[in-house]
């Protein structure tokens, strides 16, 4: 059952958000300036598994940017929730349609993996953005690498077979997991593909068979990085290239020193 809507997650001490704030590679990557001005307003928080962060529809309250912590996206569909259509982990955050100037959150946003993150109030994010457009500029960057994201996986979704997409988002939630093991329910499996259990057991079962991965009672192991990554369809390879050619490789090299990866934020 998931938990209820988050009304402040456990905070952390506010000397710890500088240095926490270099663990997020959107924030690493700003200028140290307007890196300062938008930290000045954030608060250190512990994301707790299962946690929601919104629902599709909320008013936006809060701005997240996680520095171990990763966030799941998933699209309702006749008000029930169906298909994870993203991941936003240390590479990103969540909150962008406040860029573009909507309130309103587009979908749901469930913890997957918990850790930090650090908060910021709408409010106090949107003043920082209309006094920073240096800022503006280089976290829209990052609205475009997520609405690529969502689009890409829509034809994913269309064209790929279910193992291959399986993979794929296991390398997806591995990255972001900074962990070659990470909690992952029959739920989150469910709203990863869209599609029925029996598929995601057939799927993952074979990825097993195979020596790729090893799935029991919640926990996912990824036992060969590079197998997987052969398993798995082309949008893993060409998301990781789009993150790189518009937000830089400093994000990839991070990550390689935190993670067995072979290429992150697919």
């Amino acid at each position: 059952m998931d938990r209820p809507l988050s009304r402040g997650s456990t905070r952390r001490p506010r000397s710890a958000t500088e240095a926490n704030g270099r663990q997020n590679h959107l924030l690493a990557a700003l200028p140290a300036a307007e890196r300062r001005q938008l930290l000045a307003h954030c608060e250190p928080v512990e994301l707790t598994f299962g946690e929601r962060l919104c629902e599709q529809g909320d008013r936006i309250r809060h701005v997240y940017f996680p520095t171990g912590g990763f966030i799941s996206l998933i699209s309702s569909i006749d008000g029930r929730p169906r298909l994870e259509v993203g991941l936003v982990g240390t590479e990103g955050m969540l909150g962008v349609s406040l860029l573009v100037g909507v309130n309103d959150a587009p979908l749901r946003a469930l913890v997957q993996g918990a850790g930090p993150a650090l908060r910021i109030e709408a409010a106090d994010f949107s003043r920082v953005l209309k006094r920073s457009p240096v800022l503006r500029q280089a976290l829209m960057r990052y609205l475009y690498v997520l609405m690529s994201q969502l689009a890409q996986m829509t034809a994913c979704t269309r064209f790929h077979v279910v193992e291959a997409r399986l993979a794929r988002w296991l390398l997806m939630t591995r990255d972001r997991a900074h962990s070659n093991e990470f909690d992952l329910t029959q739920e989150f499996l469910a709203y990863m593909l869209g599609v029925r259990r029996v598929g995601i057991t057939r799927a993952a079962r074979s990825l097993q068979r195979r020596k790729l991965i090893r799935y029991s009672r919640g926990k996912m192991t990824v036992l060969d990085g590079r197998g997987l990554e052969r398993a798995s369809c082309g949008c893993y390879t060409a998301g990781g290239h789009m993150y790189e050619r518009l937000l830089g490789k400093g994000a990839r090299t991070r990550a390689r020193r935190r993670t067995r990866a072979a290429r992150p934020f697919g």
